[in-house]
């Protein structure tokens, strides 16, 4: 028999051995982040209320958000927000779920730009192509003061929320975000650029059928899904990206660790880019390649 009232505390206590029956991933985190997100205050207020009752609605609202959970659909989606580079960024099912292994990309881009050039300029120019939810040129945007971004997408609706999350950060100014497929937005101008970066789809046709249901079944197939061998976006990248870098700028991209050594090879066949480096996540695993156009 339920109790007449749920508190704080007994309600978290039986909703994380709920989880865990499930075999839900981190079934405690779990249940704190969204009674937090339910009741609207931060996680660090439940431990300082965990014997105040719940009222019926409060109750019932967050069943509603744990079967949504247990249903595999992601905590991210769910609260509608996820933190990257320490920034809170809006996401909904229109885009990829920023990772920490992206955070790289900024750390990456930070490190090159910073290196001396021949051609420093006092202002940059970087083109994110495929940029989701925004959050590789927003944290890029609040670590560049004299930048302007390009930021690219074939999702209308990814560069709705990706606009939103500018805002929210007040970088609106510095980013322009433009709709097409890869390099098409800008494919007719002059525009060259400092820097090129991009967490493309990667995941090759086969490999994403296996996996988890919270990735396969909830997040956008456009954004993960690399084609046959995962390296069909990949491939375009390079290719075409020399064409719209100034001699002197670097292009970064996100694989998967086991593409990396293709990718090189595929760099070098080019024969327009030079410095290639390949560089690790904070799992010790390579996740980027970077080379700088001759």
């Amino acid at each position: 028999m339920e109790p007449v009232s749920w508190k704080v505390k007994e309600l978290l206590e039986v909703s994380e051995g709920y989880l865990k029956e499930r075999h839900i991933e981190a079934p405690r985190l779990t249940a704190e982040v969204l009674l937090a997100h339910q009741l609207g205050i931060e996680r660090i207020q439940l431990y300082l209320n965990f014997d105040k009752p719940l009222i019926k609605n409060e109750v019932d609202g967050y069943r509603l958000l744990i079967k949504r959970r247990v249903n595999h659909e992601p905590i991210q989606y769910i609260t509608g927000v996820q933190e990257f580079w320490s920034l809170e960024l809006q996401v909904d099912p229109h885009v990829l779920i920023p990772r920490p292994e992206s955070e790289v990309i900024v750390e990456t881009a930070l490190e090159k730009l910073a290196q001396p050039s021949p051609t420093s300029k006092k202002s940059l120019n970087i083109l994110e192509v495929g940029t989701g939810s925004g959050a590789i040129s927003i944290a890029l945007a609040k670590e560049l003061s004299n930048v302007s971004i390009y930021a690219s997408d074939i999702s209308s609706d990814a560069l709705r929320i990706a606009a939103s999350n500018a805002g929210r950060h007040n970088v609106s100014e510095k980013i322009r975000f433009i709709g097409g497929d890869l390099f098409s937005p800008i494919k007719e101008t002059a525009m060259r650029f400092d820097m090129i970066v991009s967490n493309p789809p990667y995941v090759s046709g086969e490999d994403f059928l296996t996996l988890a249901p919270e990735i396969r079944d909830n997040e956008p197939e456009i954004a993960l899904n690399g084609g046959r061998d995962g390296f069909c976006f990949i491939d375009k990248i390079i290719r075409q990206g020399a064409g719209h870098l100034d001699s002197g700028g670097w292009l970064i991209i996100e694989m998967s660790p086991d593409q990396t050594v293709k990718a090189l090879s595929m760099i070098e066949k080019t024969g327009l880019y030079s410095d290639t480096d390949r560089i690790t996540d904070y799992s010790g695993l390579y996740r980027l390649i970077a080379a700088r156009k001759t």
